[in-house]
């Protein structure tokens, strides 16, 4: 019997309680042990986000439901290619090339070197489409994508991104610039020229409050949270929009919102495979650019972590797991 290669949560803590451990992989054959509509996936790059070091950390919902059953497998975002698949899930066959938000957000999954998933879950990658990219984009483009649906940016209104050179946020800067909207975005003095080069009007948080630098928003896409999202209410015109995205400080970000006078919602992903495939038509076109920071190989995915919670990377990051495709 086949065996094949996972990184695991083994307990909660620091980046180094990930280790490898290694699973059998039954034989592709009549004895595959799929489900009703399930298709197996070879990975061949898994998205790193920060929702995956939380739960590692001990973090939120998925943590708190997932403590028992530790070792648990994260990653919510593969790109791979069809190995088999039942014949309830007839559209795809083997040596497809697809890309999945899966599993989310108990189930988890994707860095592993193979992964059942259900065939209605996933996507299919365009030749022109690096599979890298196509790991990268299923939870922050689709986070994107539905705050601003959610803020109901319109042509003409005045957005900001908090942490706009970030996964999810160099996203939505181009997605709301895609809208016809005029869109400012927080980051570092070094990553100021990528923001412009995306669309947005970028204003250096260390150059002092973001509240001093811009004033009468339409609308708020905070992906910071916390002291950070709060500050940046003072933006925010009298009846503007608020969306914000982290979990663990939604409720104290929505009320500070709403004794302003604002209109706040926190928001947790749906995974959308309509989304997903409008967007990866719209990186096929050369319309959306996303950006990779850095390929770590599966087995280090502990420095990933170390990487994407320094909150200071680049777009994304994701673990290359089963080669270049």
């Amino acid at each position: 019997m086949t065996t094949y290669q996972q990184l695991a949560i083994t307990r909660f803590g620091e980046p180094a309680v990930l280790a490898m451990q290694t699973q059998p992989l039954p034989a592709l054959a009549d004895d595959l042990a799929l489900l009703d509509d399930q298709v197996l996936v070879k990975v061949v790059y898994a998205g790193v986000n920060p929702i995956d070091a939380k739960t590692r950390a001990g973090l939120g919902w998925a943590a708190a439901q997932n403590k028992d059953k530790l070792p648990w497998v994260p990653g919510y975002d593969i790109a791979g290619e069809v190995v088999a698949s039942c014949e309830a899930a007839g559209r795809w066959s083997a040596g497809d090339r697809v890309s999945g938000f899966i599993g989310f957000p108990l189930q988890g999954g994707g860095y592993s070197e193979y992964v059942a998933v259900p065939a209605e879950q996933l996507s299919l990658v365009p030749a022109s489409v690096p599979l890298r990219q196509a790991a990268a984009l299923p939870l922050a483009g689709q986070t994107a994508w539905q705050a601003l649906e959610k803020a109901a940016v319109n042509a003409g209104d005045q957005v900001l991104v908090l942490a706009g050179a970030g996964g999810v946020g160099h996203l939505a800067i181009q997605l709301a610039v895609a809208r016809g909207a005029k869109v400012f975005a927080s980051c570092s003095a070094g990553n100021a020229d990528f923001v412009r080069q995306l669309g947005a009007t970028a204003l250096d948080y260390r150059q002092g409050p973001l509240d001093v630098q811009l004033k009468d928003a339409d609308v708020l896409i905070d992906l910071m949270g916390g002291d950070v999202g709060i500050g940046a209410l003072g933006c925010v015109k009298a009846g503007g929009r608020v969306v914000t995205v982290p979990t663990i400080t939604a409720e104290q970000v929505c009320k500070q919102a709403r004794q302003r006078g604002l209109l706040a919602e926190g928001m947790l992903v749906t995974p959308s495979v309509m989304q997903n495939d409008a967007m990866m038509a719209m990186l096929a076109a050369g319309t959306l650019r996303l950006h990779i920071d850095a390929v770590y190989p599966l087995v280090d995915g502990a420095t990933a972590h170390q990487a994407i919670e320094s909150g200071h990377t680049r777009g994304k990051i994701v673990l290359a797991v089963g080669g270049d495709a």
